[in-house]
């Protein structure tokens, strides 16, 4: 049994005698120093892939926002690292939303990440609930005419709909004010047409709804929110799971929804991957805990979140199923969170740099280690020459050598280059922003730059001032 998992089980086991599974134990520490952005939290998430997923559990209803996480503590001594509430749709969900965020700002002081998703009600009906297990009430989807009406700028459903979201304004304006970043995922499983803003594919369609809920929230002055993304994964729609994605721009976290299976599919797991163009991947919606093997076999997630109630639904989940996953020590809980401030590239990763825009691999020429060489890109091979380690103190290094920046020069055009590695020196510091994929050297404020937006073997890599063209985009080793 690893030492970690051992020490959890013993935390949990003490925590469970000394409260009788009802008192809230004591706060772990926030996940982040006063002043963390959106980018550190979505930097943080590209920093998980590959090693580490945070547990997560939707927490509901509104007018009792705690009552799911209580009860992963009740199974397994443990809190969650995300909590996920929404805003919901009746009237009790409106009359609760206060205690909603109330909770988000109480979770993100205690070590957990707030997450908060949205049943929204078409903008033709003021309150929506099941009936008889359709969503919402009868006669509030929309027709083509009336959708094409929604997805005008200053047309009557388009401004409905922009009065609705004012609604959230108050809400986001608390977190903001407080200096917390919040994950927000609204028009979820927009790939499914059970919710009225769901099964239309499209440049006009689901997506471009969700493209004017974030410009205008943007408009609000909201950057603490990380914008999540969401598919289900219905049957055979991984192949078309692009005709929803909204673009880069819009889209900080991919998750999908895994409810036609237990867990995704190796087709859902690569066509995830595919959108994401290199974002962060996730699982907003999960019945059952994953297990430690299917942790394992799919390790570019980074994080899971179990629907409410099913978290005791006997088919989906058992307590010991449920304790394995959360003791599993890739699963980082409640006060396992630090989330570093000011983008510092994810530690640990070794693997190919490739550029976004050209598909090929940062290289050292020939693979030699002369001081001075200058770096290149070029079609990846798997060799050491292109074989990086991201390390957690800001270097970038392969054979030996570091990333340089010639001479710590700061004009348009300066060489990036190998170098013998130099504990504190500046030239050779470098950080990821996880949402526009820029490496960038602190010290000019300058971004590694393929010369010339080239993307053929050979290319040069340089200093430049950072733009948003793919040449200065680039995907990190896991």
């Amino acid at each position: 049994m690893a030492l970690r998992r051992l020490i959890r089980l013993t935390a949990a086991a003490a925590l469970a005698a000394a409260v009788g599974l009802t008192a809230q134990p004591a706060l772990a520490a926030p996940p982040a120093a006063p002043g963390v952005t959106r980018t550190d939290v979505i930097n943080y998430f590209q920093g998980l892939t590959g090693r580490n997923w945070l547990s997560g559990q939707q927490d509901g209803p509104n007018s009792n926002p705690t009552q799911w996480t209580n009860k992963v503590r009740d199974i397994t001594g443990l809190f969650p690292g995300m909590w996920g509430g929404d805003f919901g749709f009746s009237q009790n969900d409106i009359d609760n939303r206060q205690r909603v965020f109330d909770q988000a700002k109480a979770a993100w002081n205690a070590g957990t990440i707030p997450a908060i998703t949205w049943h929204a009600c078409a903008p033709l009906v003021a309150v929506c609930n099941f009936e008889g297990g359709s969503w919402p009430v009868k006669g509030s989807w929309l027709s083509d005419s009336q959708w094409n009406e929604l997805v005008t700028d200053g047309a009557g459903l388009n401004t409905s709909w922009k009065r609705r979201l004012d609604q959230t304004v108050p809400y986001f304006q608390q977190l903001k004010t407080a200096g917390i970043p919040v994950l927000f995922r609204p028009s979820h499983e927009m790939n499914e047409a059970w919710a009225w803003w769901g099964g239309r594919p499209g440049a006009n369609g689901s997506r471009k709804l969700f493209q004017i809920t974030h410009d205008y929230l943007v408009g609000k002055g909201f950057d603490n929110i990380v914008w999540v993304w969401n598919v289900k994964d219905v049957s055979g729609g991984a192949a078309r799971v692009a005709d929803y994605y909204p673009g880069d721009s819009y889209v900080d976290l991919v998750t999908l929804d895994v409810w036609v299976q237990y867990f995704p599919s190796a087709e859902w797991y690569q066509a995830i991957q595919n959108v994401s163009h290199g974002k962060p991947i996730g699982l907003a919606e999960v019945g059952r805990t994953p297990t430690p093997a299917q942790m394992a076999a799919q390790p570019r997630w980074t994080f899971f979140s179990v629907w409410m109630d099913w978290l005791i639904k006997p088919e989906y989940n058992t307590n010991d199923g449920v304790k394995a996953t959360y003791y599993d020590p890739r699963v980082l809980n409640r006060g396992e969170i630090t989330i570093p401030v000011g983008g510092t590239p994810p530690g640990g990763g070794t693997g190919p740099i490739t550029g976004v825009g050209s598909g090929r691999c940062v290289d050292v020429p020939g693979a030699a280690t002369t001081n001075g060489l200058q770096v290149q890109i070029w079609t990846c091979n798997g060799t050491a020459a292109q074989s990086w380690t991201v390390g957690a103190d800001g270097t970038i290094r392969a054979l030996g050598k570091c990333l340089d920046v010639n001479g710590g020069l700061s004009a348009d055009g300066t060489k990036v280059q190998i170098w013998d590695c130099t504990a504190g020196n500046l030239n050779q510091q470098w950080t990821y922003n996880g949402s526009t994929r820029r490496l960038t050297n602190p010290k000019t404020g300058k971004c590694l730059d393929a010369t010339g937006q080239g993307t053929a073997d050979g290319t040069k890599l340089q200093l430049w001032t950072c733009n948003t063209q793919t040449n200065q985009q680039w995907n990190l080793p896991a």
